[in-house]
């Protein structure tokens, strides 16, 4: 029965192993993490880790693991803390590659001894950091590894950082390759285990205390034999426990869940009374048994806390043996056998602090635990001893963490291609960049040149890089010095492309004549704003009608038609590449562009960090260009109805429904990220999308059947819901506003501006 479930979630999980995810399932975030974690075991350890990353590093971190046990302690572990849980990708360069353009993420962190060539490579093709935590190579692994050194070599240049467990562990990844300036020695994160995040399911602490006067026993991760002539552990720890007395309560853990039938037919064999864990809530709590078979996973830890003594399995077995911290942290006496080999430098610390009791054989089991049991001092010191050296080697998450932190500060992920897709694109892209240059030096020796200095804010990428924000922001800073200002913007979008509109500063203007990006302008009543196509003849209108002292002009970096005084260019930090110039991406111009930029502006970036390999390709086109940050901040929730005005943090924790038509709707799964909004079902519409009654129906569809407590979307948005908006009761847009770094250096370079043109002081 388990074999055929077990097949059965395998085929489930085969889409995702190709790369097949659910996208809308996963709210994917550029510049998040992608944690690789394997084992169980590996899950566990990437618990704390990930808790870390989101608490201190503020980036949504996706876990992918390879067995079906981890996806299972992974979505119960990680429920609230990773923002998608999936299975690995197979190890084939356009599965992973496939991963990649889903994630985009900044940093791939492996926490794993097999070395993937394809999952090491392919992050680095496409700008991304690479980082190996916990790294450990196994006596078992290293001889194959060996035979193969040359090949190994490269594809262990290309991390980052490897972070190894041990001092050997670091030798064997310099042994087989790895440069040794990137291999750090920085402990086993399972050091870091936290104690009180364990629990006891209230059926196994009821069958526990109703057996107080019994001495608990722990055999943890037992194993079967490698090879015929080897032991069944299993087999060992039953016949010690009906050796060891009348007081003792066993309960035994196998190591995987194929062995649970097993485990039960052996007990049911030599005649020993047991229950299941899963049969527990049948079970009469006055019942004369003293064996549990643990048979779920992710409960041991916790029953640690309770146990008098503990046998780690696989270490009996020759199987290398299994990690006795979780144990030791509790204070629990372990008793190992002779095969520690995967955790040698954890087995010579505790052996030579007396911390640990070693046996060299089956027979031995027995008698070491009723020492144990019946010798309380000795069961304690040994205890004591264990603790100490458990908590003395703390400290390798926050190594990690700090590691990690330099990788994402460095890193510039892109959107990667298949080779013959960025081969067949190449001579198109190379076309189109022509074509720009050409079109740019027909228009330059056109260009016209208003009265009024003019202040472009663009940007490379053909869309969603923050510039109408940007533009925003820069209306209310200058309307706040007393300048008056007027936007000049080309209302994409709207019904009648060739009519200009004026709007003075505090009037409003139906969105259909306006465009939606126009009406974020003219809502802000911090400036008059002119739409139109041909924007020097809009620029006449306005200076002969509203006499401004300088015209912001929003996506103007390629309008050369129109001469500028000072050129601001928006980069978006979460995905600065944008995939390549178009067609391969959507840059309109590459990064040489950067060249005629007055000032850059990197959007949406985090508070704190300084982005220094953006900057330095920034500053190798353009050495002198001052470079600033500019981050969004959600201000408030609106009804779209009624204006309602409710916090930013308002649907933290809330079942929602979220839309957005963005040319980047990253940055607005970003902003609910930050509002710890994590619930959520997705909807993506087309940039500049004009809602229909069918759209709308299609999300309070979705929103029923998720049964959502509100829809959410972005202030772009709602202005498209006319004559909708009803259909919508619970629908809020959310406002934003801009803040740049350093402000007041950016607001004065404009200000100089202003004053050398006007002789207006600022």
């Amino acid at each position: 029965m388990y074999r055929g479930l077990r097949e059965r979630r395998y085929l489930a999980s085969l889409g995702e192993r190709l790369g097949f995810l659910n996208a809308s399932s996963i709210p994917t975030i550029p510049g998040g993490i992608w944690l690789h974690a394997v084992s169980v075991g590996e899950v566990l350890s990437a618990v704390e880790l990930t808790k870390r990353i989101r608490a201190q590093l503020n980036v949504p971190v996706y876990v992918s693991v390879s067995t079906i046990a981890g996806r299972s302690i992974a979505d119960e572990k990680l429920a609230g803390i990773a923002e998608a849980v999936f299975y690995a990708p197979l190890d084939y360069v356009f599965v992973i590659r496939r991963i990649l353009r889903l994630l985009r993420p900044a940093v791939v962190v492996v926490m794993e001894t097999e070395i993937w060539p394809n999952l090491y490579r392919e992050p680095k093709r496409s700008g991304c950091a690479l980082v190996i935590v916990n790294g450990r190579i196994s006596d078992r692994a290293m001889p194959r590894y060996s035979q193969f050194r040359w090949f190994f070599c490269s594809v262990l240049s290309v991390p980052d950082r490897v972070l190894a467990q041990s001092q050997k562990d670091a030798a064997r990844y310099v042994d087989l390759g790895a440069p040794p300036e990137k291999v750090l020695v920085a402990g086993n994160l399972k050091y870091d285990f936290d104690p009180r995040a364990c629990s006891i399911a209230p059926e196994i602490r009821s069958f526990i205390d109703a057996r107080r006067d019994c001495k608990v026993w722990i055999a943890a991760s037992t194993m079967p034999p490698s090879d015929p002539s080897d032991v069944d552990e299993d087999d060992v720890v039953i016949r010690a426990f009906q050796e060891v007395g009348d007081d003792v309560l066993l309960i035994l853990v196998p190591r995987k869940p194929e062995r649970f039938d097993v485990a039960a037919g052996k007990l049911r064999e030599a005649g020993v009374r047991f229950v299941r864990r899963s049969e527990l809530h049948k079970l009469d709590p006055e019942a004369l048994v003293r064996v549990l078979l643990l048979d779920s996973m992710g409960e041991l830890s916790g029953l640690f806390a309770i146990a008098d003594v503990a046998f780690m399995g696989g270490t009996l077995a020759r199987r290398g043996g299994h990690n006795i911290l979780e144990p030791a942290f509790f204070g629990c006496p372990v008793i190992v056998g002779p095969h520690m080999e995967n955790f040698g430098e954890i087995a010579r610390q505790f052996s030579s602090a007396d911390a640990c009791i070693r046996i060299e054989s089956g027979t031995d089991l027995a008698g070491a635990v009723s020492r144990l049991l019946h010798d309380p001092e000795y069961r304690r010191a040994i205890g004591l001893r264990a603790k100490a050296e458990a908590e003395a080697q703390r400290g390798a998450t926050e190594r990690a963490i700090d590691v990690i932190r330099t990788a994402l500060e460095n890193a510039v992920p892109t959107r990667p291609h298949m080779v013959v897709t960025r081969a067949l694109l190449r001579p198109l892209s190379e076309t189109w960049a022509a074509g720009v240059y050409f079109d740019r030096l027909r228009k330059i020796r056109r260009q016209r040149r208003l009265s009024t200095p003019v202040i472009s804010v663009g940007g490379l990428a053909m869309g969603g890089t923050g510039k109408t924000p940007l533009v925003a922001h820069i209306a209310k800073s200058l309307h706040a010095r007393g300048i008056n200002v007027a936007i000049l913007t080309r209302g994409y979008g709207r019904e009648d492309a060739s009519a200009n509109v004026l709007i003075k500063r505090g009037d409003s203007a139906d969105v259909r004549t306006t465009g939606d990006e126009a009406q974020m302008f003219i809502r802000c009543c911090t400036s008059h704003v002119g739409v139109g196509t041909d924007r020097y003849a809009v620029g006449l209108a306005m200076e002969d009608r509203f006499r401004p002292d300088v015209f912001l002009l929003d996506d103007g970096f390629q309008h050369a038609s129109l001469y500028r005084d000072f050129d601001i260019v928006a980069i978006d930090s979460l995905d600065p590449l944008a995939g390549g110039v178009f067609p391969a991406g959507t840059l309109r111009e590459s990064f040489d562009a950067l060249v005629r930029a007055s000032a850059v502006v990197l959007t949406r970036t985090q508070p704190g960090r300084s982005y220094p390999c953006l900057q330095r390709m920034v500053r190798a086109e353009n050495p002198g260009v001052p470079i600033f940050t500019s981050s969004i901040v959600p201000t408030e929730w609106r009804h779209v109805c009624t204006e309602e005005v409710l916090c930013p943090r308002a649907f933290a924790g809330k079942r929602v429904v979220a839309f957005c038509g963005l040319g980047n709707p990253g940055s607005f799964r970003r902003s609910l990220f930050d509002l710890s909004i994590g619930r959520v079902a997705w909807l993506r519409f087309p940039d500049h999308n004009r809602y229909s009654k069918a759209d709308i129906d299609r999300i309070r569809g979705v929103a029923d059947r998720f049964q959502a407590e509100a829809v959410l979307t972005t202030e772009k948005d709602a202005m498209h819901f006319t004559g909708s908006a009803g259909l919508l009761h619970a629908a809020y847009y959310l406002r934003i506003e801009t803040t740049v770094e350093p402000g007041p250096s950016f607001l004065d370079s404009i200000l100089r501006l202003i004053t050398r043109n006007t002789g207006r002081p600022g």
